[in-house]
Formats: structure tokens, C-alpha cells, sequence
């Protein structure tokens, strides 16, 4: 794993405290330049952390807020809320996330072995710059956010590439790999998401935010919004548990890596699992930082000698019962899971352990539960409560 993301929540709290100064004007005025790997940059790069929860968004903002008013701070912080606008508004479409898997693997097999395709993967188009990008997402599993935005509307609108096997490509290699962001990003690009409304990258602009390192050639001068079926409306979220109740197993699961002493307060722990299956996630790169963070957690519990900790390589029902008989209980406790693979996987998990007597329960964050049933339409609406539901997490500075 390259050292630039090292797997480890005390490397993500030493880059945010570092970023911290740096979050209001230096981020607002340089946030859309990229100006390569390695080169000074005035984004955070915390994308790998807090897609894993290794830090929360709530932290992060905390402490940028600590130090910075919102409004000088503003920028930084919505980006933050793009991360979680974008979870809540999936959560309350789940089947926007099935119908993008049936689409990805439709055209998975419609352009088997095309050579155009393995072109754009291979970073051999011959289109300055996003040749470049295709590369140093293989190699490092990150891409500026803007970066990512000019790579995917060059691959839909200039190279005529389906748009979820764009959206796939960036789930196999990115290391912060995300259900709703990714998703819905690509969404957003293709005219999907806001419904009509594209994102068209151009020469100028990737010139003028690359610091002059790239100014491709043959760009689309025009994109065309895709279409689809219409989006089906916003459906009520799902009630979450409760860590009171009788003595349980924590299940810690890669959606939420760090389960801080918040949202367990309540729980009576008798035990840790730890589950680091690599099946549920993309690429290897993800792989291997879930896997290296899990041994990191079970390292850092084991010292607490607070309860025993296991590690698992595989999420499944079967190693669930066995260390919840392990730890004497008959409750399971578990970081809330969002729209993807992990949240699949448990409720398959429930099932499976309802039948042994044991429950599963899942407990959502107090950051999810205050922001995610704004998410009922576009991120303009829901930012307009950003500032009141800051204030009222007694976030920002008075």
C-alpha cells in the first residue's frame, strides 16, 4: 500500500489536523486546481478515511469548525456534505443502486473484449490528460475530484463509453470506492442525476486547473444528457437500532471502521469482530487498506483489554454465531451499513442469525440521523439547512 494513504486512523487524524489551517481560503481558492501527482495540492485527500470511517465526517467538520467560521470554512464543509447528501439520498433510493449493478453488467458483456474500452482503461486513447488520469488511478487509486469529473465526461461524451462502466472502472481502482458518491457522481455527469443536466469538460478549462499540463484535443463540444427511466421518489428511511439492550458482540464492519464511544454509549460490548472481506469491496487497492486498517483496529483494541477482539476475513453468518457464542451473547451491534455490498451482505447475515436466536442490530450515527432526511432532492435545498443543523450539533463557532 503506498505510503500517501497509510491505513491507519492516527495517519488520518495527523493529515486532517494538518489540513485543518488550510480549510477556509487557501482550500477555497485552490480546490479545483490539480496539478499532478506528488505536487502540492489545497484538497484534503481524507477521501480514503472517511469512505471508511476511519474518521467521520462530524469529526472533520468539527474540527474545522474549531478553527474557522463557517462561512469562511463553507466550501470545505459542503464538500464534506456532498459525501453525505449523497448516502442519504441513495439510502432513500435503494433502487437506483440495483438498477446501475443490472445496467454495469448488461454492458459488461454487450462490449466484452472491445477494444475501445480496454483503450480508455489502459490510458491508450491517445486524449491528452485523460490518458494520464487513467494511469494514476491504476497506479494510486486516487484522482482529484475534478480530475474525476473531466475523466468522466470524456469517457461519455467524447469516447461514447456507457457511463456505468465508467462508474465501474472507478469502483475496481479507486481506493476510496463508495457506492452513492461514485455513483451518483457519474450519474451527475451523464445528465442522470439532475435530470438534463451535464457536465461537459473542455480544453480551456482543463488547461487553466492542470496549471497548463494538459490541453487535449477532439473534445466533445456538446453533451447530450442521457436518459432513462424515471427516478422513483424518495422513500422514508428505514428505522435504526439501538445499542441499549442486552450484552452483544460489536460487529465492525468496512462501512464504518471506527465505531466511536457516540454511537455506542450505550452497548454492553463483551466482544469485537472485525471483518475485513475484501470480497465486498472492488479493487485491491481498497482491498488491501480495509485489511491493513482492520489489523491496525484489532491491534489498537487488544490493548485496551476492554473485551476480546477477533478478526475476520469474511463477513458471513457462520463466523457471526461463532463469536457471538464466543462472547456469550445472543445480540449482534453494528455500525448502520448504507446502499451497497456490505449492506447487502448483512441483510442476508439477519436472516441467518435470526434463525440461531441471535439479533442483529444496526445503529446509525447521530451525523446520519440529523442529515440524511434532508436528502430528498437536490444538494441546493439540502445545504440550506447546513448551517442550522451544524449549529444545533453545536459545531460551529459563535
Amino acid at each position: 500500500m503506498s505510503g500517501v494513504f497509510e491505513p491507519t486512523r492516527a495517519a488520518g487524524l495527523a493529515r486532517m489536523h494538518a489540513f485543518v489551517p488550510h480549510s477556509g481560503r487557501a482550500y477555497a481558492e485552490g480546490r479545483n486546481s490539480d496539478l499532478g501527482p506528488g505536487r502540492p495540492s489545497a484538497v484534503s485527500q481524507l477521501s480514503p478515511w472517511l469512505r471508511f470511517r476511519l474518521l467521520s465526517e462530524q469529526e472533520v467538520c468539527a474540527a474545522v469548525l474549531e478553527k474557522h467560521s463557517l462561512a469562511a470554512a463553507e466550501k470545505y464543509v459542503q464538500e464534506v456534505l456532498w459525501r453525505t447528501y449523497w448516502k442519504g439520498w441513495l439510502e432513500m433510493r435503494p433502487g437506483i443502486w440495483t438498477r446501475f449493478v443490472e445496467e454495469r453488467d448488461v454492458q459488461r458483456e454487450r462490449l466484452r473484449n472491445v477494444r475501445a474500452l480496454e483503450q480508455a482503461e489502459q490510458g491508450r486513447t491517445g486524449i491528452e490528460g485523460f490518458d494520464d488520469w487513467a494511469r494514476e488511478l491504476v497506479e494510486t487509486g486516487y484522482l482529484h475530484n475534478h480530475a474525476r469529473m473531466w475523466f468522466a465526461s470524456i469517457w461519455i461524451f467524447t469516447l461514447r463509453l456507457p457511463w456505468a462502466l465508467g462508474a465501474d472502472f472507478f469502483l475496481r481502482h479507486l481506493i476510496d470506492a463508495d457506492a452513492a458518491s461514485n455513483t451518483l457522481s457519474w450519474r451527475w455527469v451523464a445528465g442522470l442525476q439532475t435530470a438534463g443536466k451535464t457536465y461537459l469538460a473542455t480544453a480551456d478549462n482543463i488547461a487553466r486547473y492542470t496549471g497548463g499540463r494538459f490541453a487535449p484535443k477532439g473534445l466533445a463540444e456538446i453533451a447530450e444528457p442521457l436518459t432513462e427511466a424515471p427516478v422513483p421518489a424518495a422513500t422514508p428511511l428505514g428505522e435504526a437500532g439501538s445499542a441499549r439492550g442486552a450484552p452483544a458482540l460489536l460487529l465492525v464492519t468496512s462501512d464504518d471502521m471506527h465505531p466511536d464511544e457516540a454511537l455506542l454509549r450505550e452497548a454492553d460490548i463483551r466482544g469485537t469482530c472485525i471483518a475485513a472481506d475484501r470480497a465486498l469491496l472492488w479493487g485491491d487497492k481498497a482491498g488491501a487498506f480495509v485489511a491493513d486498517a482492520a489489523r491496525d483496529m484489532a491491534a489498537a483494541l487488544g490493548e485496551t483489554g476492554k473485551a476480546p477482539v477477533k478478526r475476520i476475513d469474511a463477513l458471513n453468518a457462520g463466523a457471526i454465531v461463532q463469536a457471538s457464542r464466543e462472547a456469550g451473547v445472543k445480540r449482534v451491534v453494528t455500525p448502520y451499513a448504507p446502499v451497497g455490498p456490505v449492506a447487502t451482505r448483512l441483510a442476508d447475515i439477519a436472516k441467518a442469525l435470526e434463525g440461531e436466536g441471535i439479533e442483529l442490530v444496526q445503529v446509525r450515527r447521530d451525523w446520519d440521523e440529523t442529515f440524511w432526511p434532508h436528502a430528498r432532492k437536490g444538494f441546493f435545498p439540502f445545504k440550506q439547512h447546513m448551517g442550522r443543523l451544524l449549529e444545533d450539533m453545536g459545531l460551529t463557532r459563535t
